[in-house]
Formats: C-alpha cells, sequence, structure tokens
C-alpha cells in the first residue's frame, strides 16, 4: 500500500529536517547565476538546485510560475526539474496555487497528482478562495494518490490580511474557518494517529491571535514562508507555532538561492542544519 503524503512528510522531516528548498528562478536570480533568460535557463536552475537539495533537504518547492512564462518549453523545462527531484528521493510541492471549481479543479489536480502525469508532484499548493467544498475532488484524489495538498490559510505577504483576517457571522475569520473545514475533511479518514495529508500554508509572519487561528486536529503539515528574506528565523518556529511546531515544513526561497550557484550545497547544508536544530515542541 501507497505511504500517505502526510506519513511521508514526517518521515522525510525525521530524516532531514524541516526544510523546503523554493526553486524560484527570478530573472535577476539567472543573471547572477550566469544563466539565460530562457527555457534552458530555469531548466538550469532548477537541475543545480535539485543537485544541491538532494541528501541535504528533504523537500524542494518549485514557483510554477518561473517556468510557465517560457510557454510550453518551460512546462518541459518543469517536468524535467520535477522529475529529477522525485528521482532524487526529494519530496517535490509543486507551488501552483490552483484554484477552480468542478471538473476544471479536478482536472488541475490531475495534472500535479496523478502518478505518471508529466507534471507529477508530491504535493501541490491550492487556493480555497472558490469555496473550500470545490476543493474536495483535490483532496480526494491526493489521498487516493498518496499525495498532498496545502490549502492556502494565512500566508504571509501583507496584501493578504484584510481578506484572511476577515469575520464570518459566526465570528471565526476566513483563514480559521478555512482550516476547520479542510479539518474536517481530513478527520473522515483513517489516519490511525498519522498526519493528513491535506495540509495548510500558514506564514511564520502570521500573528495566530489576531488571524483567529488555533491549533487544530488531527495534525496535518504546515507549509510555512516568510522564513529567511521575510524576516522569520528557524528557532522562531517553537514560539510561532507552538505544538504545532514538529508539523512546520520551514520554507526558504531567496535566503539560499541568492548564495549563488558556486555556493549552494554549503548554504544548504547550514539551512538545514539550522531547521533541525530549532527549538521544536513535540
Amino acid at each position: 500500500m501507497t505511504a500517505s503524503f502526510g506519513q511521508r512528510a514526517r518521515a522525510g522531516i525525521a530524516r532531514l529536517g524541516p526544510l523546503c528548498v523554493g526553486i524560484d528562478p527570478h530573472l535577476g536570480l539567472l543573471d547572477d547565476w550566469g544563466l539565460p533568460h530562457s527555457a534552458a535557463g530555469v531548466r538550469e536552475f532548477g537541475m543545480r538546485v535539485v543537485d544541491a537539495a538532494a541528501g541535504r533537504a528533504a523537500f524542494v518547492k518549485p514557483q510554477v510560475s518561473f517556468y510557465e512564462r517560457f510557454g510550453s518549453a518551460g512546462y518541459a523545462a518543469l517536468e524535467d526539474v520535477l522529475a529529477a527531484a522525485r528521482a532524487a528521493g526529494i519530496l517535490v510541492i509543486a507551488d501552483a496555487k490552483r484554484g477552480d471549481i468542478g471538473t476544471t479543479m479536478d482536472a488541475y489536480a490531475g495534472a500535479w497528482l496523478t502518478p505518471g502525469s508529466p507534471l507529477e508532484a508530491d504535493a501541490v499548493t491550492v487556493s480555497p478562495y472558490l469555496g473550500v467544498g470545490a476543493l474536495s475532488g483535490a483532496i480526494d484524489l491526493a489521498y487516493d494518490n498518496g499525495k498532498g495538498v496545502f490549502v492556502l490559510a494565512a500566508t504571509s505577504n501583507p496584501e493578504a490580511e484584510g481578506l484572511q483576517r476577515a469575520v464570518d457571522d459566526g465570528s471565526r475569520s476566513v483563514s480559521r474557518r478555512v482550516i476547520d473545514e479542510v479539518s474536517a475533511q481530513n478527520a473522515t479518514r483513517d489516519l490511525d494517529g498519522d498526519w493528513a495529508s491535506a495540509g495548510f500554508v500558514i506564514g511564520a509572519t502570521v500573528d495566530w491571535a489576531t488571524t483567529g487561528i488555533r491549533p487544530f486536529a488531527p495534525v496535518a503539515p504546515i507549509l510555512a514562508p516568510g522564513y529567511g528574506h521575510q524576516g522569520a528565523h528557524p528557532s522562531d518556529t517553537g514560539e510561532i507555532f507552538g505544538d504545532m511546531a514538529p508539523a512546520v515544513i520551514i520554507s526558504e526561497s531567496r535566503s539560499i538561492l541568492s548564495a549563488g550557484s558556486d555556493r549552494i550545497e554549503s548554504v544548504i547544508e547550514e539551512h538545514a542544519r539550522s531547521a533541525r536544530e530549532q527549538d521544536r515542541h513535540d
């Protein structure tokens, strides 16, 4: 029987720690790495990050937009990066932030979460803002295929505060409602004490009290942007996430990638060690 994504994420953290290396080939980074602004450039960038992360980090997170801007050639480059990372034993989170209704959402999910798909990843980020119920098919597909989804709940960008902190008639914030509704779907699964496979994106710079969210059950992985360039440090994880800290995947991109191609292996090792050593409340 295929292990669930929740099980695999938990095992990955136990083996190598919670660091997730973002693969974000900004034009400026391509310049710094001496790579062209082309599909070939972003492919080479991604392959170098995968090579450096293999055996050092449990997760990588390619940002899909930096590949799709080059059209079909960019998608072909992304397919190569995804396949190389998965072949290296790295758990791949496709940062696609897809969200729609009905068969459209099901098709998005199929692209990223179907075994053998050209764009197969281990998990994909999804948006709940057409209704959490619209994600039910994607969540079902994830569970059926041993894959995962990360639902945007409380993101680290300041533009999201007004929407995500708004309250409904029951005085729940939007963020909390998203977490409650996805957690209710997770609770219908036979998890046998393991982590759920429908997790959340919750920024490390988010104040849980003012956002109206609280610890949730069943435990699900938390993909946490906001580390490094945005100001949070791995040592802050216990204070920020409290009892949920053991499930946090620490996502860093620019703070690692800006080190350049020549130093990326040593920088990933350094950041992975820092992530492992942070005070985690078990």
